[in-house]
């Protein structure tokens, strides 16, 4: 196992109505900006609750931030909050009001242009304004890290940023509030969070037992409650499993002290920037890929995640980790979150295009070993049609 150090300052506030209890996390000469998405927060009756609940509070809302939250968009709200003086932000919404509620805490104080956080991974970001969160659709864990995803469309751009400033003071999460979500994104949610243990987990061995036995762990519980959601949305049990275990996938735990790949993500935000997928959409489709191509690098923890979370013992070893990559790709179609490009309506892409765009952000090398090259990646991306 590496040395590592684990730092993770967020509050957690899970359950069913604990939305009410936000108001003791802010205080009480805040000015709030309230961000959300669609019309799902105020059509469920989210918005509505979270309102209700800091009664009394001085707040504005900002409303409209897409999936993929987009640089312009955010800067919208930038604007906005600066000229009111904004010293809160209060997501209310999944991975990507949240991740646009984080840029924008630390956009708003910034001195500079912050388009510059895109450029340098959020290097640059020295301070932010507090951020809380209210979590409706689990799947990416920002809720609980210091990770912020954002896009320029109209550059083509789709960046991570990592600074420490973006942790989230506090965040509720209410299974209920994920009763009303369209099936489509609840397989997304479940993809999402397989494939985030499975970049921190399929790498190669460290000795990491508990950082395996904690990934196994969150594996399992997605093959048996993701299926769940699907035919029981209001079952509480089931949600509450997989709201949980979306945090904990990306909340800095797992991966704590062991090798980690990123490489499906990294190419993931090109096909997303490329054709519009969603980002659990690219993820489906790379990974069975990847983990084709890229067997040989990985065998020793495919076979173990071949044995432990497939059952699959028999047979030769290379019969083993096709078995399992097949058992991963029959997962995710069952989730309702196709693996081939063509069932998206994609039957033809330039192959150097996808390369030439990791070249120019920097991506020439990817994964745990550097060993996702460019000739790698024209072999993944062929087997992703």
């Amino acid at each position: 196992m590496f040395p590592f150090t684990f730092h993770n300052p967020t509050k957690v506030i899970f359950g069913k109505d604990t939305i009410g209890q936000a108001a003791r996390e802010i205080p009480q000469d805040a000015k709030i900006m309230v961000t959300y998405g669609a019309a799902s927060a105020k059509k469920y009756g989210v918005l509505d609750e979270v309102l209700s609940a800091l009664n009394g509070f001085n707040i504005i809302e900002f409303g409209g931030i897409e999936a993929n939250p987009d640089y312009d968009t955010l800067m919208k709200g930038v604007s906005i909050a600066r000229e009111r003086n904004i010293d809160f932000v209060l997501a209310v919404g999944g991975g990507s009001v949240i991740d646009g509620a984080k840029f924008m805490a630390a956009a708003i104080p910034y001195e500079g242009e912050p388009f510059s956080f895109l450029e340098n991974k959020g290097a640059d970001i020295c301070r932010a304004l507090p951020v809380g969160a209210v979590v409706t659709l689990p799947a990416s864990g920002s809720e609980m890290n210091s990770r912020s995803i954002i896009s320029r469309r109209s550059f083509g751009m789709k960046r991570a940023l990592m600074n420490d400033c973006l942790f989230p003071r506090f965040a509720i999460l209410d299974p209920t509030k994920t009763y009303t979500l369209p099936a489509g994104q609840t397989g997304n949610g479940v993809v999402d969070t397989f494939v985030h243990v499975l970049e921190q987990y399929l790498t190669y061995p460290v000795n990491g037992k508990v950082q395996d036995r904690l990934s196994e762990g969150l594996l399992l519980l997605l093959l048996e409650e993701g299926p769940r959601a699907l035919a029981e949305p209001e079952n509480y049990d089931v949600r509450a499993n997989l709201m949980w275990a979306a945090t904990l996938g990306l909340n800095g735990l797992i991966g704590a002290g062991v090798p980690q790949d990123w490489a499906a993500h990294r190419a993931g935000y090109e096909l997303t920037v490329l054709f519009g997928l969603d980002h659990a959409q690219t993820l489906a489709v790379l990974v069975p890929a990847m983990l084709q191509v890229r067997a040989a690098n990985k065998k020793e923890k495919l076979l173990q995640y071949a044995r432990r979370i497939w059952g699959i013992s028999s047979g030769t070893e290379s019969s083993q980790i096709e078995a399992a990559i097949g058992q991963t790709r029959d997962f995710f179609e069952q989730m309702g979150v196709p693996t081939k490009l063509k069932d998206y309506g994609i039957h033809d892409f330039n192959v150097e295009t996808i390369v030439e765009m990791l070249e120019a952000h920097g991506l020439s090398v990817m994964g745990e070993k550097n060993d996702v090259t460019a000739d790698t990646m024209r072999k993944i991306l062929k087997l992703c049609l």
